[in-house]
């Protein structure tokens, strides 16, 4: 706004009241009778100079600067701000899929050590399977090996015992009552 363009808008409305109170009588309201009272007027008059000095001094300017730039700053945190909620929308999104990705690879860990211990107690029953068969056949060879030693052992003592009695029956009188008392001495040597 020029300061022509401003004394004259301040002159016109200087002017309107006196227009208007020449053509009204008494009593009579408008909406333009607040203006036809000179107080009003300087107090107008007083308002737009007041507004002339401010846009003279170039406060008007420093206000609208003052405004921009406070806008501008806005702006920019509003901007700084829409990228920390990107950068946290996407942090939080890997995290995510951090999460299931790990979440992931302890089901398959959780699984592999499932299948480990399962082949390690199949194993351990094998092996254990094995022990009792070789132990069984331990055994049954000792078993078999203490048989044929009683066997050989009752062999040698029949053996010892007809040996002695044929001898007996050699070296003493030779009968029938020789031959009953060797068979009675035979079976008491084999029981």
């Amino acid at each position: 706004m020029t300061l022509r363009t401003l004394l004259s808008s301040a002159a016109l409305m200087t002017l309107a009241p006196a227009a208007l109170a020449a053509g009204e009588g008494e009593g009579h309201d408008t909406l333009f009778t607040p203006f036809t009272d000179t107080v009003t007027h300087l107090v107008m008059i007083g308002i737009l100079i007041f507004f002339a000095i401010l846009w003279r001094l170039g406060v008007f300017k420093t206000v609208l600067s003052s405004l921009d730039n406070r806008a501008e700053a806005i702006r920019k945190e509003l901007a700084e701000v829409a990228a920390l909620r990107a950068q946290a929308a996407e942090a939080l999104a890997q995290a995510e899929r951090r999460q299931k990705e790990a979440d992931r690879e302890a089901e398959t860990i959780i699984e592999q050590a499932k299948r480990d211990a399962h082949a390690f107690l199949e194993a351990a029953k094998q092996d254990l399977a094995d022990k009792i068969r070789r132990r069984e056949a331990q055994a049954e060879a000792r078993i078999g090996r203490a048989e044929a030693e009683a066997a050989n052992e009752v062999r040698r003592a029949a053996a010892d015992a007809a040996t002695e009695a044929a001898r007996r029956v050699m070296a003493g009188q030779a009968g029938a009552d020789q031959f009953e008392a060797a068979a009675r001495e035979i079976e008491k040597a084999l029981s």
